[in-house]
């Protein structure tokens, strides 16, 4: 342990927003680094790493049996625990140009609010096992705050909402502490599912994972547009059983994603129902923060606006606030020290 200590050294501390569907990766005064989605291509035969983050990705829908493309986290939390030991080593070594010596990091690594004891003792094992010298683990939510430039060490309310790829944080934060929060596990990845899911029950229409975010992007909503929006995909006919083509409407997506904005919605109004009157008075007056991809989709903001009487904003490069939060704290240790929620070395 102490080598660690003394090879830590030789290497530059690194912030980690270990998403299910990106791992973000803040190295020193380099800001971000790695921005790459959360998958690892495996070959099932002699069991070595094809491919890691956006190469992998390209795999996925098209790989041959002899490999599989695997998403080794799912809610936020680690679900393959080799496979994520093997991704985070790799986005190490590449966050550190590839240097097989010497590359024993202090590494703080963001995890959702509601995250248990176990569940953090598996992320800290998985980054020691990667190869960090010193492992903190922090609220993703309380990281996006610090990464859309909330005021957190005042002692007022700031409210931030964290749409990632497997779970959605919320927070409400005063001097650098969460007063209340709420994490569920619907968030982009859970969207991806339900585009899939309606088109296969109305339509008979398989797409893969791919396809359905780009549907998402490109013509989902949480609210009526002010002009309709249509686009054609491509997948395969089930009745038929070839491929085909198919043209859906921002309606038809808003309807297949309904049951899941609605859940957001609830985690929302909760949030704001168990906030302090006090600290209420200063969401009213400085509004609801939306980060994380979520925070893309089309009129979010505006329903949360017309169902909580909140001002709502879109924090600057949404995807990259936690990460940055989190690379923020790198060099306030004092604050790393009080908001640390487990420590490894």
């Amino acid at each position: 342990m102490a080598l660690r200590s003394l090879l830590s050294m030789f290497s530059h501390d690194l912030a980690v927003d270990l998403g299910t569907a990106n791992t973000l990766v803040y190295a020193g005064n380099d800001g971000v680094v790695i921005n790459e989605p959360s998958i690892v291509a495996i070959n099932n035969i002699n069991g070595t790493v094809e491919a890691v983050g956006s190469a992998a990705k390209r795999m996925l829908g098209r790989t041959p049996g002899s490999i599989s493309a695997i998403r080794p986290m799912k809610d936020g939390v680690i679900a393959d625990f080799k496979i994520a030991e093997r991704m985070l080593t790799y986005f190490i070594n590449k966050a550190h140009d590839d240097r097989k010596m010497l590359v024993y990091p202090r590494i703080i690594i963001g995890v959702p609010s509601q995250i248990t004891l176990v569940e953090r003792r598996a992320v800290v094992d998985t980054a020691m096992r990667a190869n960090a010298s010193e492992v903190h683990l922090v609220e993703q939510a309380m990281m996006a705050a610090i990464g859309a430039g909330l005021p957190v060490k005042e002692p007022a309310g700031s409210m931030v909402v964290d749409i990632g790829g497997g779970t959605t944080d919320i927070a409400v934060i005063s001097l650098s502490g969460i007063v209340t929060s709420r994490s569920v596990s619907v968030a982009g990845n859970t969207l991806d599912q339900s585009i899939m899911h309606y088109l296969k029950r109305e339509y008979n229409f398989m797409i893969g994972e791919h396809t359905a975010e780009t549907i998402k992007i490109e013509i989902g909503s949480a609210r009526e547009l002010d002009s309709s929006l249509e686009l054609q995909i491509k997948g395969r006919n089930l009745s038929r059983g070839v491929p085909g083509a198919l043209t859906v409407s921002d309606d038809e997506i808003r309807k297949a994603i309904s049951d899941d904005v609605d859940r957001i919605m609830i985690a929302i109004r909760e949030a704001l129902e168990n906030t302090p009157p006090e600290l209420s008075g200063d969401i009213c007056e400085r509004g609801i923060v939306l980060t994380g991809g979520g925070a893309y989709l089309r009129n979010l903001d505006i329903r949360i606006r017309e169902e909580t009487g909140v001002p709502v904003s879109v924090a600057e490069s949404p995807l990259e606030c936690v990460v940055m939060g989190t690379g923020k704290i790198l060099s306030d240790i004092e604050l790393l020290r009080r908001i640390s929620l487990a420590k490894g070395n």
